[in-house]
């Protein structure tokens, strides 16, 4: 059967969920082959076998950290060049869409981007993704080289599928361009305890609605008892309420979780770009012809302010 390269995102070993569902899609295609690059490798390799990976191509070096993305690119170029896969596929982050374009100029292949799924062609893998601002879906194919696709986070749910896994070593070297750009500094990320915004199950967004920062506690309370992450509005975000890096929207983040909480955004296109894939969409507005509506499952006209505390309580209720 053939084989799909895909690549690993990790912390020290920890393998990341998005990497999880890209082994369940690669497994539509043929046997993952998984790409782990930087420390850790043992604490991920049964992981990666336990969803499938065949085998585990590893590499360390201190390069990957010091600088950026084309020491990575060098790696995975050598494990295609060693697989000769029917596809790569990397999650769809800013750094691995970076990875991907630069490994598709090297191969000479086209590269899709921010799929929602992937399916076996009969050619070349059949991919699906939202275009224009999320108005329309497309299925899309490469039609020249072996595809480089990068999927987003939360676009297929991780199955597991045991295997015997063997871990092998990538031997290649860094090209002169590896070290062309020096990292010089880190700032560790302060951790809230919630998930990751654009990989999380449930999100939970305010709006201006929420009318100041001091408010968003009430969606915080709201996202915590639901183990949620918390988003925001371009408008919330622009007014000072709550961070950019918390943005969800066309000039922010995209999310496509399972649930998406929209409390006090009217739903406006900038918005709807970055959300509107979610699986389900459950919006709380007082304006009842506000544009959210048009796109929800589920709409609440009412006082964001009397509704979201109640649900609060009755979520946590339910769980005890």
């Amino acid at each position: 059967m053939t084989e799909v390269l895909v690549y690993v995102d990790h912390v020290d070993g920890a393998v990341r969920k998005p990497t999880l569902e890209l082994l369940t899609l690669a497994r539509r295609i043929g046997d993952p082959v998984a790409v782990h690059l930087g420390p850790g490798v043992d604490a991920a390799a049964p992981v990666l076998a336990e969803h499938g990976a065949v085998r585990v191509l590893t590499a360390d070096a201190a390069e990957f950290a010091d600088y950026l993305v084309v020491p990575k690119v060098d790696a995975l170029k050598a494990a295609y060049d060693a697989v000769q896969p029917a596809a790569v596929l990397l999650p769809s982050s800013v750094e691995c869409k970076e990875i991907g374009a630069r490994l598709a100029v090297r191969i000479g292949s086209g590269i899709i981007t921010d799929a929602v799924d992937v399916e076996a062609g009969d050619d070349s893998p059949v991919t699906t993704q939202a275009v224009f601002a999320a108005a329309f879906t497309t299925r899309s194919r490469v039609s020249r080289g072996t595809p480089v696709i990068t999927v987003k986070p939360n676009s297929a749910a991780p199955e597991t599928a045991p295997v015997e896994s063997a871990v092998e070593q990538l031997t290649f070297g860094f090209g002169e361009s590896a070290a062309g750009t020096k990292v010089v500094g880190r700032t560790p990320r302060e951790s809230t305890g919630r998930p990751d915004l654009t990989e999380a199950a449930i999100v939970v967004s305010g709006g201006r609605g929420v009318n100041g920062a001091e408010n968003f506690r009430i969606i915080e309370e709201l996202a915590d008892s639901l183990g949620a992450a918390v988003g925001a509005s371009r408008a919330a975000v622009d007014a000072g309420w709550y961070p950019h890096s918390h943005q969800v929207g066309q000039t922010g983040k995209t999310v496509s979780p399972q649930l998406y909480i929209a409390a006090g955004i009217s739903g406006a296109i900038q918005h709807r770009a970055g959300m509107q894939t979610s699986k389900t969409i459950v919006a709380v507005n007082k304006d009842n012809e506000a544009p959210i509506f048009d796109l929800v499952d589920y709409g609440v006209v009412g006082d964001l302010f009397a509704v979201v505390p109640q649900l609060t309580e009755e979520v946590k209720a339910r769980k005890g």
